[in-house]
């Protein structure tokens, strides 16, 4: 199956035409239909977006590995659940900044917590002594 191909398959199982689909990624039905058909590629960032939108599994999506989509972690989707329902504005405005967050935004919180860990004396899971 093609990138194309797995593309428009979870597009199926989502139960989504050609415009709402595209629509929740910002594109219009003509570019999802391109990427389907094969007439454009699936750029990485549209994969990501696809990804990220929809809980699609990325190396299922990229290089067909594994499930189609990605298994919530129900314990965490409690928690965000309990914040997000609390009255605690600044709990829930942490999650809300976390989730505009871009890769490279993320990647700079890593090193941070990474130097933190570094400084104090913390190690990261998996390190050894």
């Amino acid at each position: 199956m093609t990138q194309g191909e797995r593309v428009k398959a979870v597009r199926k199982a989502i139960g989504l035409t050609l415009d709402k689909f595209g629509a929740k990624l910002g594109v219009g039905k003509s570019t999802i239909s391109a990427i389907e058909t094969g007439v454009n590629n699936l750029t990485d960032q549209m994969a990501k977006a696809i990804c990220r939108e929809f809980n699609v599994n990325y190396a299922w999506l990229v290089d067909e590995l594994g499930e189609m989509f990605m298994e919530p972690d129900i314990e965490i989707m409690g928690m965000i659940d309990r914040i997000m329902t609390g009255e605690n504005e600044f709990h829930k405005n942490c999650f809300r900044l976390l989730a505009k967050f871009t890769e490279e935004d993320l990647a700079a919180v890593e090193r941070i917590i990474d130097y933190w860990n570094e400084i104090t004396g913390e190690r990261k899971e998996g390190d050894s002594d």
